[in-house]
């Protein structure tokens, strides 16, 4: 009895032992304040390159230590100045207020593009974020124009935004990012009165709900539509490993879209649709542990697959809104994954040091592994959701 006693008198011990010796982990709420911080030195740096060169902005920083920039057409230009929103949110400095009217200001003629379904993207995240935050009543004039020239992509006998051009191998097609785009038509209703783009919402995710998704709720890519019937015609992938697999950025643009459908209508199906499609990204044998997804969930490389930390974070911004919607054991596994997430990006291996990586937040994004294009560099769209990511985290508490 005695040993017996002795034994567990050493378990306890050796436990607590153990225990002292794992390295403390930072608070969260003192590690965003300290990344909202590094990131507004990072920004200033950025937007001060490009402040003589009003038509341009950042892109990517290459292999070869370049920056690559865009003219305002590219879908990702948005990216930058909505950046600069939020961290202007966060850091009230005057210094971040200019050049977030600067760098949005070179948008504006992006309004009248109706060649393109990335408008929300180009139009929502930076002229949008600067009229939530000021109530400048011209950013609100060139959003519902720029809603318009959205709405014009529509389509009544498909149901949905048409996505790029009709093509040799596509005639309709619509891509699973087409999801992000509603949010900029929700907008338009509310504040215009018109329930016309609200209707086009709700139609093309019903019709992107019904046609895009597999029974285990991931996501094909591209659906291409006959379009005298209406019907799928074709169903494929453009940046992922393969037709059927599981590209990972277009999961979480799936994930992120039905939340907000969730959020603009309270209709439980898309709740539900959420739910389903986090569930097979959290319980995926491929996702890794620190929760940062490979480029695709089949992609042949795996375990030495590169990682995609544009979709990780798309995916972690989505998560900590969905926990708002869902029960409490449910929002405490995806806070759980939200946090490990922030923690990861938030480590050096992912977090650039200033003045680094191209003044970019974070490292190791894909753009387009099949393209051989952006392969394992930062990119703007990372860094914007990272930084919606660690305010929403923030707003929790």
């Amino acid at each position: 009895m005695r040993n017996e006693i002795k034994k567990c008198y050493f378990t306890v011990f050796a436990a607590l032992v153990l225990a002292s010796c794992q390295p403390k982990q930072e608070p969260m709420a003192g590690l965003i304040q300290n990344r909202l911080d590094r990131s507004i030195e990072q920004y200033l740096l950025m937007a001060e390159s490009l402040k003589e060169q009003s038509d341009k902005l950042p892109r990517t920083f290459d292999a070869e230590g370049k920056l690559v920039t865009s003219g305002s057409g590219w879908w990702c230009s948005g990216f930058m100045p909505g950046s600069l929103w939020y961290l202007y949110e966060y850091g009230k400095s005057d210094t971040l207020l200019d050049d977030a009217r600067n760098y949005t200001a070179r948008i504006e003629k992006e309004k009248y593009n109706k060649g393109t379904h990335d408008l929300g993207f180009m139009l929502y995240c930076s002229f949008g974020n600067g009229y939530r935050l000021t109530g400048d009543t011209a950013y609100r004039s060139i959003m519902l124009i720029g809603a318009e020239s959205l709405a014009s992509r529509f389509n009544p006998g498909t149901g949905c935004i048409q996505s790029w051009g009709s093509n040799r191998n596509w005639q309709f097609p619509v891509i699973i990012d087409n999801m992000m785009n509603l949010e900029f038509l929700f907008w338009a209703s509310k504040v215009s009165g018109n329930p016309k783009y609200r209707d086009i919402c709700i139609s093309h995710a019903d019709v992107t709900m019904k046609n895009h998704f597999r029974p285990d709720y991931s996501s094909y890519h591209v659906v291409s539509y006959d379009t005298i019937s209406g019907q799928p015609e074709k169903k494929n992938t453009h940046q992922g490993f393969a037709d059927e697999s599981a590209w990972s950025r277009g999961q979480a643009w799936g994930l992120y879209g039905y939340t907000v459908m969730y959020r603009e209508t309270r209709d439980t199906k898309y709740l539900e649709q959420a739910r389903r499609i986090a569930a097979f990204m959290l319980n995926h044998p491929n996702m890794p542990a620190d929760k940062i997804p490979y480029w695709d969930f089949s992609a042949p490389e795996i375990p030495n697959a590169l990682r995609d930390v544009s979709a990780g974070v798309i995916m972690t911004s989505a998560l900590i809104e969905l926990s708002g919607y869902v029960d409490a054991a449910l929002a405490k596994t995806y806070l759980d994954v939200a946090e490990t997430q922030i923690r990861t990006l938030s480590s050096p291996e992912y977090f650039a040091e200033k003045g680094t990586n191209g003044n970019f937040i974070l490292k190791h994004s894909v753009g387009s592994m099949p393209h051989k294009s952006e392969i394992d560099v930062p990119l703007t769209y990372a860094d914007y959701y990272y930084i919606e990511a660690l305010l929403r985290y923030q707003s929790l508490k």
